[in-house]
């Protein structure tokens, strides 16, 4: 696997990442990465979507970056954003699961 890269490539494969993990999930949901203003070159701000909804991942760049090749680290992200994806399904938004 990768790590390291740019900002802007860094913050692809989160997009990317977060998207098919939530998906697998609920396939409403969407990942909103905000990488403008202060947070430009410096950090993220991940969010999932579904409607009104939103839940905040936690991760930054300098982390994503520098552990974006480990199995275990994005192993435990998935988890992550599988189970905030999970919580919109458990508020009655509806499961929506691929088969």
């Amino acid at each position: 696997m990768f790590s390291g890269g740019d900002y802007e490539e860094v913050a692809r494969w989160l997009r990317n990442f977060v998207v098919a993990h939530a998906k697998r999930e609920n396939l409403r949901v969407e990942a909103v990465v905000d990488t403008d203003g202060a947070r430009e070159g410096q950090s993220y701000g991940v969010r999932l979507r579904l409607g009104e909804g939103l839940r905040p991942v936690p991760p930054g760049f300098p982390e994503v970056a520098e552990n974006r090749g480990s199995l275990a680290w994005c192993s435990g992200l998935a988890g992550r954003v599988r189970g905030l994806a999970r919580e919109f399904s458990a508020a009655g938004s509806g499961p929506l699961r691929s088969a």
